[in-house]
């Protein structure tokens, strides 16, 4: 009897990698001269998976995020994890923007990718566990294409890593 293989697409994040990606685009703010006199912010809540950068202007803000996203990726991290909710106005003229951590796949979108891995009538049987897929399947090929199936919906928000693989 054949062995049965699998593998688990899932939304992880590792927090202490985003810690340290704060800490280097903290580093450099403090160092440009661009940011120099001004206020500027970034601010990580573990807890609430929330990110906030509060700076002087909207440019001010973009480039904030521009330096915030390009030590995620040195560091491995996907820009999808950052989902902004909603950007305020706060005193002295100043701008705060608000981003969402996702480091989960919400339920329409498990439901999305499963669907997908069905229709793709390969020999697997994809099942959600939790904020987890599970893909399993008797060769490995079938597995490997499903990782490049995944890989090529472009319409999903959530940040996908592929572990576990068995």
């Amino acid at each position: 009897m054949a062995k049965e293989h699998y593998f688990d697409i899932s939304a992880k994040l590792d927090m202490m990698e985003m810690k340290n990606a704060i800490e280097q685009a903290k580093k450099e703010v403090s160092t440009r001269f661009d940011f120099k006199g001004i206020m500027v912010e970034i601010e990580l809540n573990e807890k609430a998976k929330v990110l906030n950068l509060s700076s002087s202007s909207d440019s001010k803000i973009d480039a904030l995020k521009d330096i915030v996203i390009s030590k995620m990726i040195k560091r491995g991290l996907s820009p999808k994890s950052l989902d902004e909710v909603k950007t305020e106005g706060i005193s002295g003229g100043n701008v705060k923007v608000v981003y969402r951590i996702v480091d989960s796949i919400e339920k329409d979108e498990a439901k999305k990718i499963v669907k997908a891995i069905k229709d793709a009538k390969l020999k697997v049987t994809p099942s959600i566990q939790g904020d987890e897929i599970r893909v399993s399947g008797k060769k490995i090929d079938d597995l490997q294409g499903v990782i490049a199936l995944v890989k090529q919906m472009e319409d999903l928000k959530a940040p996908l890593t592929f572990g576990n693989f068995k």
